[in-house]
């Protein structure tokens, strides 16, 4: 069973930055491509990054130039940093593999407000 574990979310004032943290037990990242999702109140689940195996990466238009996900072979990590963070970034945020081959984890919240 895999299982996925988001954190690293929390208030920030628009401009802030943030970096989140998806850690996992029953798999290794390094042998697959992982995402970013996200999840407003009242909106469906938006897909944000992808990292594959190569390390070439790809993002949403709305967080090209200021997310940058990335993986930690040696802690078995993925980050998302989040950098010039605006409040329409307000949302939870989910790791997973490309279209959800994992259970979901629980993510985590970040919220963009002064």
């Amino acid at each position: 069973q895999v299982h996925l574990v988001e954190s690293g979310g929390g208030l920030v004032q628009p401009g802030g930055s943030l970096t989140l943290s998806c850690a996992a037990s029953g798999t290794i990242f390094s042998f697959y491509a992982m995402d970013w999702y996200r999840q407003a109140p009242g909106k469906q689940r938006e897909w944000v990054a992808r990292i594959h195996t190569s390390d070439d990466t790809n993002y949403t238009d709305s967080a090209k130039g200021r997310f940058t996900i990335s993986r930690d072979i040696a802690k078995n990590m993925v980050y998302l940093q989040m950098n010039s963070l605006k409040p329409e970034d307000t949302a939870v945020y989910y790791c997973n593999r490309p279209w959800g081959s994992f259970p979901w984890g629980q993510g985590t919240q970040v919220t963009v407000s002064s």
